[in-house]
């Protein structure tokens, strides 16, 4: 079916029946059948016919949603691909619900230019079982000295711009970004970390790292360059995304320039409303990430900060390593986890505190992310592309990093208790992960 047919025209190939349809951007939230036809959502109603020919699924019981959209994936590819490749890294994807990635620029080469974005986008579309957006540098090398070339990569297919691993330090040159990229329409994703003041910090600075003897990285590291970006989004009127939001001063000062209109965004990650500092007492490199884990004052106000709409999405900042690397001391290993697949039951254990809804839950996943990038997906309205994640938010099981479908392993969730799992995920009307 082309893009431009009706798919009220075409007979459904597939019914989704009795789930309870989430579906924050129409406001939908029930028990309702939902219709597939040629790749799209063809009708969602509390009771449709199957026509003959057409394949039925039950979903009595479970939730059916659009796919999840994550803003903040290190696919690794090209460059450092015995981490992880498109191909893996889709797969974790699409076990864990998303049917869209955004794909960060750190890989070698860098993504500062057009060759480079349709490099990604030709392995995305030869190996890929879920969308990949590129996410394009905010400067040449990521050495945050000269603007790459954005309009090149808005017209290669960017949906966003970030140095995401490495900070902007020169407020210029953030300044120039905001500026320039607004002419796309692209949001500017930062990285917010004042290097002087993270140094060699392994940890977060306080009572835990005094106790590990551990070089720490204070909130204000953070805190300083979220200021400093807000005032420059204010100035500029550009379109700011803060990434992996960690600090409850982080969270007041975002919430503060919202309230003033200033155009941004954020996000927050699993790990930051999961976990706290404590986690990497016994120096494992699998609690080492950055920005890094905070304290229990920091976790609840990212939770807040999730429940108000201070942060606009949760995103998995997945960041595979090799086991050999986590295996490092913890001052010599890299930063970083891997996210995909373990983020439904982390955000659902919210619902469960009673911290969050349901339906919010699936609007930070869905609908919002959306938003950020100004795409189509995250709906099941009637003619949207069919990209689908089914849902049991009753099933138990326990998280075994050899069963992940990414090529790492680096998670400190190993052996945790999960309630809530993806059964079926669906991109373009077709099934690319199913648990039974």
């Amino acid at each position: 079916m082309s893009p431009q047919a009706n798919p009220k025209d075409a007979p459904p190939d597939l019914v989704i029946r009795g789930g309870r349809v989430i579906d924050p951007a129409n406001g939908v939230d029930g028990v309702r059948d939902l219709a597939l036809a040629g790749g799209r959502i063809a009708a969602c109603a509390s009771s449709l016919a199957v026509p003959r020919g057409a394949q039925t699924l039950d979903a009595t019981g479970l939730v059916v949603c659009p796919g999840f959209i994550d803003l903040h994936t290190h696919v690794r590819e090209p460059g450092y691909e015995y981490k992880e490749t498109v191909a893996s890294a889709t797969r974790a994807a699409a076990a864990g619900g998303f049917t869209t990635i955004c794909a960060m620029p750190n890989t070698d080469p860098i993504n500062d230019t057009r060759a480079v974005t349709e490099l990604v986008l030709e392995h995305a579309a030869r190996e890929g079982v879920v969308n990949v957006r590129p996410v394009g540098a905010i400067t040449k090398g990521s050495r945050g000295e000269e603007l790459a070339e954005i309009g090149e990569l808005a017209e290669a297919g960017c949906v966003a711009v970030s140095d995401d691993g490495r900070p902007v330090m020169s407020s210029l040159v953030m300044r120039r970004a905001l500026e320039y990229a607004l002419a796309f329409d692209l949001p500017v994703i930062d990285h917010c970390e004042d290097l002087s003041l993270s140094a060699d910090g392994v940890m977060h600075e306080g009572k835990v790292s005094t106790m590990l003897g551990l070089h720490g990285i204070p909130a204000a590291a953070e805190e300083v360059m979220v200021a400093r970006d807000l005032a420059l989004c204010e100035l500029t009127g550009g379109r700011l995304h803060l990434a992996h939001m960690s600090c409850a001063g982080s969270i007041r000062m975002i919430r503060e320039a919202k309230a003033r209109g200033v155009r941004v965004t954020a996000e927050a990650c699993p790990h930051h409303f999961s976990l706290t500092d404590e986690a990497v007492i016994g120096f494992s490199a699998d609690a080492k990430m950055n920005p890094p884990l905070r304290t229990r004052a920091d976790v609840q106000a990212v939770i807040e900060g999730l429940a108000d709409g201070t942060i606009d999405a949760i995103a998995t900042d997945h960041a595979p390593h090799a086991p050999e690397e986590k295996s490092w001391p913890i001052d010599q290993a890299p930063f970083g986890i891997v996210g995909l697949e373990t983020a439904l039951p982390l955000a659902l254990a919210l619902t469960a505190s009673g911290r969050l809804t349901l339906p919010q839950v699936i609007r930070l996943l869905t609908a919002q992310p959306a938003a950020v990038i100004k795409s189509d997906r995250g709906t099941l309205g009637v003619g949207a592309v069919a990209d689908v994640t089914i849902i049991d938010p009753a099933r138990e099981w326990v998280v075994d990093p050899a069963q992940f479908r990414s090529k790492s392993r680096n998670t400190p969730f190993s052996g945790w208790k999960m309630t809530g799992a993806v059964v079926k995920t669906l991109v373009n009307g077709k099934v690319v992960y199913d648990a039974v």
